[in-house]
């Protein structure tokens, strides 16, 4: 397991959360932060003080206060320990169909999307079903900054420093039954709000999922930040799905419905394109797509000229989670 460059020694160790000092070069005027966004965060920081979560302030907040509002993640021993993309590039590239299919689409479109209030649906095969909404959600969860790798299918990486914490903590709140097997997960649907949604691009609502114990293993979150803020609209807002060994196309994002079910729920890509998508997306650098080699990746921010990289198998947690599919053919089962 890698460490996170935020920490220093082992997790329990003395030190283990000391938090590196860096220089800063003086900012530009246009990077100073507005006044009334200083002052949202400053009625944040106040509220932490007062016993309540800034998670829960930060969902109740309108969207351009919340994009200057702290969400007090705590480091992870689960991070990596690779140097994360500037924030510039998390959220100025993305795939993010539901505003487009170019990559600065989402950036240009999502302005209008509307993130709060949000509540999400849990049902299906659980003790206690309903809707929760994202303060409920956030109710009582420490969040974790977890630097992860992202590996897009299109065969271009980034590193990522999500806020969030594991899936598995809600689910357990919820009560999974025991005849549960699969988790299905579905983003809102706005095409009013979202214009690629006013395309037959995809069958919307966008759909996917994950074998339970997939769902239930630590390294996979429900993400509500990034860069210790807010999600941006463009990266999912107001909370997303991450699950860092698969292709990108398998952390959905703006979730309204999660179901627990005992059986594999269609999903969006692999529905689309069975033969180019599959349900499991692992990362696997000896299975192409049909279209190109999945053996190397482009890292963004790397600039043009710079040497692609091997893939990892996993995205690099191997370690972590080959036990999930041993025994399987994973050519077969991609």
């Amino acid at each position: 397991m890698t460490e996170t460059r935020r920490k220093r020694g082992a997790p329990g160790e003395k030190g283990a959360f000391e938090i590196l000092r860096r220089r800063f070069a003086e900012p530009a005027s246009e990077e100073i932060t507005p006044k009334e966004v200083f002052m949202a965060s400053k009625a944040t920081r106040r509220a932490l003080l007062g016993g309540i979560g800034a998670a829960s302030v930060a969902a109740l907040m309108p969207g351009e206060a919340a994009a200057g509002a702290k969400l007090g993640a705590v480091p992870s021993c689960w991070s990596t320990d690779e140097r994360p993309n500037s924030f510039e590039d998390i959220t100025s590239y993305n795939n993010f169909y539901e505003f487009g299919t170019g990559k600065g689409d989402p950036k240009r479109h999502a302005a209008r999307f509307s993130p709060r209030p949000w509540s999400v649906e849990i049902g299906g095969l659980v003790e206690r079903p309903g809707t929760l909404s994202l303060d409920d959600i956030l109710s009582g969860v420490r969040l974790e900054e977890r630097i992860y790798r992202l590996r897009c299918v299109e065969a271009w990486s980034m590193v990522v420093p999500w806020v969030g914490f594991p899936l598995k903590t809600l689910l357990d709140r919820v009560g999974v039954r025991s005849g549960a097997r699969h988790v299905a997960f579905e983003t809102v649907y706005r095409p009013e709000e979202m214009p690629g949604q006013r395309r037959r691009i995809l069958d919307w609502p966008y759909r996917e999922g994950l074998r339970l114990d997939e769902a239930m293993h630590p390294l996979t979150i429900l993400a509500v930040g990034v860069y210790d803020e807010p999600l941006p609209n463009q990266c999912g807002a107001p909370i997303r799905l991450v699950v860092p060994w698969k292709y990108g196309f398998k952390s959905i994002k703006s979730i309204v419905r999660i179901t627990l079910t005992d059986r594999q729920p269609p999903t969006t890509w692999s529905s689309a394109s069975p033969r180019e998508y599959g349900y499991y997306a692992n990362v696997n650098p000896e299975v192409d797509h049909p279209r190109w080699s999945q053996a190397t990746e482009r890292r963004i921010g790397d600039g043009f000229f710079a040497r692609r990289r091997p893939t990892l198998m996993f995205n690099g947690y191997a370690d972590q989670v080959a036990d999930l599919y041993r025994g399987m053919d994973l050519r077969k089962f991609f």
